[in-house]
């Protein structure tokens, strides 16, 4: 079809010979000199009429391979001013009009030609089938291949005639075809060159008969007969005998001219193209050397990421020891001022009457603090607990920005709207360094009152309470836990222990709402009331087992960060500031601050240091609950006793903290306020007040032996290490709390209660009628309505913070960066010299390996952006922050990739193969593909593991761009329509394919048929690729969303 559509149009050269001659009788033979310009003109008229009147029917024919039909043909046939053929072939031939081809005989050319040509041999193409003046039983001299004939004399022509069976008979005065026009063997008409060829009058090889420099030759037994000028028009791949030679340009069709020194002449070229500057073209060059270019690109390229990889980290320096320049200054000026006001008030006192400073301290003691009392615990003891008010000082912004002491609880909101007002980094430290050294003092002060008699801002309490809590696998019903109930109170530090397997962690997890896989049963109550934990979740505070914190950021940027998210939004950022600095100094990493945590490859902070920065990473956000899976395993003593004050000082602010803990030291265990032992199994044998471990125990007659770390010991005969002694055994240990505290008994267990007690005989029966009656509650894990009470930073501001962190990330990162440029850098270098653009199939192989290339590394390289850190996502999401600001950030500093890999790869394989089309078309297009194939990459980073996805993006781009490939007959064909190779691979071609015009139109048209492409389908394919990675990127979000929902 698409020789059909070249056809019809060029057909319409045979319409202008009716505006030229009309008359029955022959031709005059007077020579007319200047008659081709009339002959030209009116040749364009009547061509450009022609075009318009039947475009609709060319499109429909031929509008997969014509961009602008008007454009394309008129490039290919605008003889003006190259109209000196016309004149030339006129003084041969008077009757040159009626020697030109009628649309009729067009039609017979082009249509045989696509029915007998298509992709055969070269010889097999210069046969037509028979017509009227050419058969198998008549063979007329114009015939032959470079030979026209004139039409016979006393003929009415209708040159709009269509129909071949209606052709003019031509077979009188047969002559050689012009120059600057082409013959068809079998057809006995002349038909115009287009532009881009070069079309001369062919002379004999005496060796070969061949007329060169085409392949046809001269009829066997006819005497004097002489060779014409060009014998067909084809694609290139068929015959490229008419297009003008490579390292020459042809202005018109009869003149060659040699590329002078300087410029460069592709085949078919009409006009000489200027080489750049810095490439050397030697008289007759077709293609320049670019590869100077790439070469210069590459050293140029390299050495910039040569100094990325090597000063990544050190910009990222500079800024930090000038912030640390000015946080050192101002702890300093912090230190001076409070010694100074110490002194002052020391100087006060010393001048006081004895009997006014009493008095004074005894008003002071009164007034700056409130003693509560405390719930009481499971075992009925009352444990009296000091919960004090906040104390914010009021901060005066004088000249000096100096801090002074007021009344705490009348100040409060001016201290606050005084930190609103502070702007620099100076006036931030100086302001958080003033108010430690002041709580330093203070604390100092009420030591002489109480050890607990300190300072502290209140926070909402939250008291978890839990009745008959059981877990069950969903697999084979096994149970995990069974029948745990107690309550969790504001203000105390509970300890949770047991014997390995006794679901220490999975309480835990129960309790906020971590646990999947396990049916629930019972009932949680947060505050009295029957809500969901995640309901609170913006003030609740759970520290995995494992540390789960960013290692390429340091200690400081990871507390910061946190603190940033999930403060409230209406915290000022001086407040933000001090409570992290508050919480870096209580925890003892002022020594580490400015130190990157560290991952396994690259050794950061140490193992003890990276357990208190992700303790502290729960600490920033205030917490009013605070959930610690084993904090103090793999600390020594010292860091256990100095994480075990800063959760203390948390406690002593209203903080309901539970911690699962192994082994703890005496010193250690007795900073516990309460105790949850489990058994194996999920079972409670004590909840309550440390104080009254013992003294329950010995009830039983279990005796904890001198010197002995009481954990210890009922850990030893949980496990069956150490006999309980008395007249229990540790089975029996569950039951008796249950019975002690009045819990049900599960019925499987009865067995083991003590049957010498007629009470304990009775409660069992009750228990077991009560079983009867007893209606399960399940537990509901589902989006519940936010109860915090906390309005954290939105969607936006979130997304600033992502974005200032990914960028650090990034930063560095740079290396790993770096290496990905360099990779595309040498398979654009490799993929450029062995794949040249060819002129047959307009660069479809080096396009297609273009395709896979980019598509793999790139994808390879989407992964990294969401497979690292998948668990401090996890992490960060069920604390309550924004999964959108944080799935923006991701993807908007990936834009940089997104623009400069294809910009990379393209510097290099563009300037090695050097296509037709422009840079800036392949820039689009790669621009386009990287876009695609990183949402893609999202998708399999966020849904797959990490090593699946590497597979995945390996297989993907070659898989697709396999299917891509097949023929139409096959039945993967119709997949093929829907993959982004193929939409890539169209862009790419049609690109390319708008660059060859005027003879490479029948090239165009077989090629883009071969393919299936379409010229106009460019701007869709591009529209198909973006809107697939956008499709990919919201994809990867619901992935995203629904990852966390399961967990």
């Amino acid at each position: 079809m698409n020789g059909y559509l070249i056809f019809i149009l060029v057909t319409f050269v045979g319409h202008f010979p009716q505006n030229v001659w009309c008359q029955k009788g022959p031709p005059s033979r007077k020579p007319l000199p200047r008659i081709s310009p009339l002959l030209s003109n009116l040749f364009l008229a009547r061509f450009n009429k022609t075009v318009d009147k039947f475009q609709p029917a060319i499109e429909k024919e031929i509008g997969f391979c014509t961009e602008d039909v008007k454009k394309d043909f008129h490039g290919a046939f605008d003889f003006q001013g190259r109209d000196r053929f016309f004149q030339k072939c006129h003084e041969q031939m008077p009757d040159l009009p009626v020697r030109m081809c009628t649309v009729s005989e067009l039609k017979v050319y082009f249509t045989s030609f696509l029915r007998n040509a298509g992709d055969k041999s070269v010889s097999e193409s210069h046969f037509l089938e028979p017509n009227r003046n050419c058969n198998l039983t008549s063979w007329s001299a114009g015939c032959e291949a470079g030979w026209a004939s004139a039409a016979n004399p006393g003929q009415n022509y209708d040159y709009n005639e269509t129909n071949p069976k209606r052709m003019p008979f031509r077979t009188t005065n047969s002559k050689p075809c012009c120059e600057g026009f082409f013959c068809p063997e079998g057809l006995t008409c002349m038909i115009p060159c287009p532009l881009g060829a070069h079309c001369p009058v062919a002379k004999l090889n005496p060796t070969s008969g061949i007329c060169s420099p085409y392949r046809y030759q001269l009829p066997s037994g006819k005497v004097n007969h002489t060779c014409g000028a060009a014998d067909m028009w084809v694609p290139v791949h068929l015959g490229n005998e008419i297009f003008c030679d490579p390292g020459y340009y042809c202005p018109t069709t009869i003149k060659k001219i040699e590329c002078p020194r300087g410029f460069y002449c592709r085949m078919g070229s009409r006009v000489k193209y200027r080489c750049f500057v810095g490439t050397q073209c030697d008289k007759g060059t077709e293609i320049p050397s670019m590869q100077v270019f790439g070469f210069l690109l590459i050293v140029l390229l390299t050495a910039i990421l040569i100094v990325v990889y090597n000063c990544s980290d050190q910009v990222i320096s500079t800024r930090y020891e000038k912030q640390a320049k000015s946080r050192e200054a101002a702890a300093k000026y912090a230190r001076e001022t409070a010694q100074q006001r110490q002194k002052s008030r020391a100087s006060k006192d010393a001048w006081k009457p004895s009997g006014l400073q009493g008095l004074q301290e005894t008003l002071s003691r009164t007034f700056s603090r409130t003693k509560t009392k405390s719930s009481t615990g499971p075992i009925s003891s009352h444990v009296n607990k000091k919960e004090t008010h906040s104390i914010d000082d009021n901060l005066e912004n004088d000249k000096s920005s100096n801090l002074e002491n007021g009344d705490k609880n009348m100040n409060t909101k001016h201290a606050r709207k005084a930190s609103k007002e502070l702007h620099t980094r100076s006036q931030i430290f100086k302001y958080a360094y003033g108010q430690i050294e002041k709580e330093k003092a203070m604390d100092g002060m009420n030591m002489m009152f109480g050890e607990e008699d300190v300072f502290f801002r209140k926070r909402p309490k939250i008291e978890v309470a839990f009745k008959e809590l059981t877990l069950t696998l969903k697999g084979n019903r096994k149970n995990i836990m069974r029948c745990v109930s107690g309550k969790i109170l504001p203000g105390r530090i509970s300890a949770v222990m047991g014997p390995s397997g006794a679901g220490k962690t999975t309480f835990l997890s129960a309790l906020t709402g971590k646990i999947s896989g396990c049916n629930m049963s019972g009932m949680i109550l947060i505050n009295g009331k029957n809500e969901s934990i995640h309901s609170y979740k913006k003030i609740v505070g759970f520290v995995p087992q494992d540390d789960i914190v960013h290692g390429d950021l340091t200690v400081e940027e990871n507390l910061r960060f946190s603190a940033r998210c999930r403060l409230s939004a209406d915290i000022p950022k001086a407040d933000k500031v001090l409570i992290t600095e508050r919480v870096i100094e209580s925890l003892g990493l002022q020594g580490v601050r400015d130190s990157k945590v560290g991952t396994v490859e690259k050794r950061g902070i140490s193992g003890g240091q990276k357990k208190r920065v992700n303790v502290g990473l729960e600490m920033v956000m205030e917490p009013s609950l605070l959930i610690l899976d084993e904090p103090t395993s793999g600390l020594d003593s010292a860091s256990s006793s100095l994480l075990l004050r800063a959760l203390r000082r948390e406690a002593l602010e209203g903080v309901n903290i539970s911690m699962v803990v192994h082994q703890p030291s005496y010193s250690l265990y007795k900073m516990f306020d309460d105790l949850i032992l489990l058994a194996k199994g999920g079972l409670t044998v004590y909840h309550g007040p440390v104080e009254k471990v013992e003294e329950y125990f010995a009830g039983m007659g279990i005796t904890i032996p001198d010197r002995v770390n009481t954990p210890d010991h009922l850990i030893d005969i949980l496990e069956g290490i150490t006999k309980p002694g008395g007249n229990v055994t540790a089975q029996q240990l569950p039951i008796r709390w249950m019975l002690h505290n009045g819990y049900r008994v599960p019925p499987d267990m009865l067995h083991l209660c003590d049957e010498n007690g007629s009470s304990s005989s009775s409660h069992a029966e009750s228990v077991e009628h009560a079983d009867s009656q007893r209606e399960v509650e399940k537990y509901n894990y589902f989006t519940t309505p936010d109860l915090s009470g906390r309005v954290t930073p939105g969607v936006l501001r979130q997304y600033r913070y992502y974005m200032g962190r990914v960028a650090k990330q990034r930063m560095r990162d740079a290396r790993v960066q770096a290496a990905d440029y360099i990779i595309l850098l040498l398979a654009g270098a490799c993929l450029g010299t062995m794949a040249e653009v060819s002129d047959v199939s307009f660069g479809y192989t080096g396009y297609q390996y273009t395709v896979i290339a980019v598509s793999l590394l790139c994808m390879i390289g989407g992964l990294r952006t969401f497979s690292l850190d998948k668990l401090q996502y996890r992490r960060e999401s069920a604390s309550g922050m924004n999964s959108l600001s944080y799935f923006l950030a991701k993807d908007t500093m990936d834009l940089l990739n997104v623009v400069m890999k294809p910009l990379v790869y393209l510097c290099m394989f563009y300037f090695f193969s050097y296509p037709r089309s422009s840079f800036e078309s392949n820039y689009l297009v790669l621009l386009c593909l990287v876009y695609c194939v990183t949402g893609i990459s999202y998708t399999l980073a966020i849904s797959l593991e990490f090593s699946q996805a590497q597979l995945w993006s390996v297989l993907l781009p070659v898989v697709l761009t396999l299917i891509a490939n097949q023929d139409k007959s096959s039945a993967v064909s119709l997949v093929s329509q829907f993959v982004f190779p193929r939409w890539a691979l169209e862009a790419f071609v049609t690109a390319n394919a708008k660059e060859y015009t005027g003879v490479w139109l029948m090239t165009r048209c077989a090629a883009l048929k071969k393919f299936n492409f379409d010229i106009h389908s460019s701007k869709k394919c591009l529209c198909y690729l973006m809107a697939t990675g956008m499709g990919c990127r919201i994809v990867a979000f619901i992935c995203l969303m629904s990852r966390v929902a399961w967990l």
